[in-house]
């Protein structure tokens, strides 16, 4: 039996008639912050170990902060950089490019989150989700062998420069590795808006958004789990079997603590401030920026949280809000991914000719295009064979192609690479890091188009439109849509019976998908809207998601 109050006391709470509701606003607004607020003092693990000496003379790299004691008061000092013997005297000039300089983990904690949660926001379901299994494909498995091949063959240019006498400092294998990694992160946003612009083949842009998307947030964890390769014994940097496994469980346990956080945060749902549209928005907003800090004070990515959650978000949360707030997120989080990435680019001009300590050096840079050309190669075309034994769809020559061309780097790589710079290699890469970005941007991406007409890739492509038929007879085609859909059916009958009632306003009741004795259950757990039928948007989302279905497994 369905109770309905007839009289709702949140009405009350929110003034409706006619009263300002700015208290109550300020009152929600501000619970995020508390939360969040007390998570970071509480809940993060204070660091020990401040006020014990070091012997500078056995550290391969400066501390970030010293804590010093000055007649018993304790004074805590941040490093700035590096200076150099012949600069000393010119400390002016050295501050005042410290003062066109921002703190890396500036483009980590306010620049990156809205590029990356902007990417999940504005995810095209039906593309993605069936071509799912070649996107992970790409994104792990093919980011970790470009890694590896890039970092292995960096060591082999390392080692080159030694013997040559072009190695003026210590460069070792886990710097060449982490070198991969941040290398590794792709950023074809110049390629998917000409693609966007042209109506160019869905399946393709739908390999190349998916894999830059999951792409960045497998380097980062790769990068972290690299960094925390720590082997014991007198050389910290030799191979040492425990220390790898280690570094291996670190990637497993943040990306998977990261997703969590992320999906768990973006399926928390408002339904009762559809009335309130900006207060709407600006809850919105402030739960999936809340979703960094979270994951970041949990000791989890707070980038990788963040896109998750925006998966998450555009395919529950987005179905609940209002028509006015569904148009200001949107818009909202497009206009902050735009501002924050050109202003990540145009830092990185300002770089170029700011950055202090620039090692260039010609056989470093010419060994990373090679690497990076092979590392891409080994990426993208044994994969995709792989995956052909096994798609319906196969990933032809021409989109291999367009996809090796299309792996260009930008803004993750250069937040990645100028995030720490404290040593001699770091530099070395920060320097050759920006080169890359810089060709890769202006060469590449301006090369789009005539490498679309030179590959024959078709353009003006119906997104609704499917892929030409292959020359393989109807009954495998039939059998192989079988074997493949089985998956996705489970995972939608399964979201369309259980999740969607209760995280939206949209699918059947609970009531008529649990057993009887789940009433009770079912009834609090399903959103009224549901039962009342009054929800604007229930009959239209059921629709679309059955014309979704039709057109994704037929």
């Amino acid at each position: 039996m369905l109770v309905k109050f007839m009289h709702d006391p949140l009405d009350d709470f929110w003034n409706l008639e006619g009263r300002s509701n700015k208290p109550a606003s300020r009152v929600f607004t501000s619970l995020p912050g508390l939360i969040v607020g007390v998570i970071l003092r509480y809940g993060t693990p204070s660091t020990s170990g401040h006020d014990k000496p070091f012997s500078c003379s056995q550290e391969d790299r400066p501390f970030t902060t010293l804590l010093v004691n000055v007649s018993g008061k304790f004074f805590e000092y941040t490093l700035k950089g590096e200076i150099s013997p012949g600069k000393i005297h010119n400390v002016e000039q050295n501050d005042m490019l410290r003062k066109v300089t921002f703190d890396p983990e500036v483009f980590f904690n306010i620049l990156l989150p809205p590029i990356i949660f902007h990417a999940g926001y504005s995810l095209k379901k039906r593309h993605f989700f069936r071509n799912l299994g070649s996107i992970l494909a790409y994104a792990f498995l093919g980011t970790a062998v470009s890694c590896f091949i890039i970092g292995n063959l960096m060591y082999g240019v390392v080692k080159l420069m030694k013997l040559v006498g072009q190695l003026s400092d210590k460069f070792y294998y886990t710097d060449c590795l982490l070198f991969g990694a941040i290398i590794s992160a792709t950023d074809p946003v110049t390629v998917l808006a000409i693609f966007n612009e042209l109506h160019a083949d869905v399946d393709l842009y739908a390999l190349l958004f998916g894999e830059s998307v999951l792409n960045d947030a497998v380097a980062i964890v790769l990068s972290s789990s690299i960094v925390a390769y720590q082997p014991t014994g007198e050389n910290t940097h030799a191979f040492d079997a425990a220390a790898f496994f280690k570094s291996v469980g670190v990637f497993l346990g943040i990306f998977s603590g990261s997703f969590m956080m992320g999906a768990v945060t973006g399926v928390v749902t408002f339904t009762k401030l559809h009335c309130f549209p900006l207060l709407e928005t600006a809850l919105f907003f402030l739960m999936s920026w809340s979703t960094f800090l979270l994951a970041e004070a949990c000791g989890f990515t707070g980038v990788v949280a963040v896109l998750f959650c925006g998966i998450t978000q555009a395919h529950y949360t987005y179905n609940n809000l209002s028509v006015e707030s569904r148009s200001r997120t949107k818009q909202l989080f497009e206009v902050l991914h735009f501002l924050a990435e050109n202003f990540i680019f145009s830092y990185m001009g300002l770089a170029l000719f700011t950055f202090q300590k620039h090692i260039f050096s010609p056989v470093f840079i010419i060994g990373a295009f090679v690497a990076i050309f092979l590392g891409r190669a080994a990426h993208i075309y044994p994969l995709s064979f792989l995956l052909n034994l096994g798609r319906r769809h196969k990933i032809s020559w021409s989109f291999q192609h367009m996809m090796m061309f299309s792996g260009l780097r930008g803004a993750m790589a250069f937040a990645l690479a100028i995030r720490d710079t404290a040593t001699y290699s770091h530099q070395m890469m920060f320097s050759t890091t920006l080169l890359i970005v810089f060709f890769t941007v202006w060469i590449v991406g301006g090369g789009t188009t005539p490498m679309l007409s030179w590959l024959n890739i078709r353009v003006g492509v119906d997104p609704d439109q499917d892929p030409p038929p292959t020359n393989d007879n109807s009954a495998r085609r039939n059998r192989t849509k079988q074997e493949s859909a089985w998956l996705f059916r489970l995972w939608y009958s399964f979201d369309h019976n259980y999740l969607k009632p209760i995280l939206t306003h949209s699918g059947p009741p609970l009531t008529t998908t649990l057993p009887s004795w789940c009433g009770l259950i079912a009834r609090c757990l399903t959103s009224p809207q549901v039962y009342d039928g009054n929800c604007p948007v229930t009959e239209d989302l059921t629709r679309m998601n059955m014309q979704a279905l039709t057109l994704i497994f037929s």
